[in-house]
């Protein structure tokens, strides 16, 4: 009866937690104000990326090559002067990211990927990553209509956290 008890407590803080989570992503002031879990599934805090950071949904089909080559030479080119790019798997858009987070980091080492992958998320809809919701509410991250509207959407953002450009999918990194 007691292991019982403790599942449900368990339960209930958690759901209380993953909904306080959601709904602050209203109050913050900066991608600092959030945390997401990487590729490995270890919980990051974005507080760790003080620098010029881009982040992007992205996805192992589609015009996935060019983005992804795009990307890790503009990393490996600027990294040292303090570029972040902090990548987001999203299979929202034609089943484009249908692997788990072993392939797809498999897929993105194969093409010399050296920075920052996250798990696999949602960017749009009510399950969407608080962080997506945010960035697509700032001045600068709306876009037309809001909405991610395919992969490789890419936010500029600078060294105070804040939204200083959003790009389209065809938009070279």
């Amino acid at each position: 009866m007691r292991l019982i008890g403790s599942t449900v407590l368990f339960s209930v803080l958690l759901q209380a937690v993953q909904s306080a989570q959601s709904g602050d992503w209203q109050t913050a002031t900066s991608i600092y104000d959030f945390s997401a879990t990487d590729i490995d599934g270890n919980v990051v805090s974005l507080e760790k990326y003080g620098d010029v950071v881009i982040i992007t949904n992205v996805a192992s089909k589609g015009k996935t090559p060019v983005n992804y080559s795009q990307l890790a030479e503009m990393h490996a080119k600027y990294a040292e002067k303090g570029l972040r790019i902090l990548a987001f798997p999203s299979n929202q858009f034609a089943n484009q990211e249908p692997g788990t987070e072993s392939q797809i980091k498999q897929f993105a080492e194969s093409y010399n990927v050296r920075f920052d992958m996250f798990s696999k998320i949602d960017v749009n809809g009510e399950n969407a990553h608080p962080l997506w919701k945010w960035l697509k509410e700032q001045p600068n991250g709306r876009g037309f209509l809001g909405s991610i509207k395919w992969n490789f959407t890419k936010f500029l953002i600078n060294r105070e956290g804040q939204v200083v450009k959003r790009y389209g999918p065809m938009d070279d990194p």
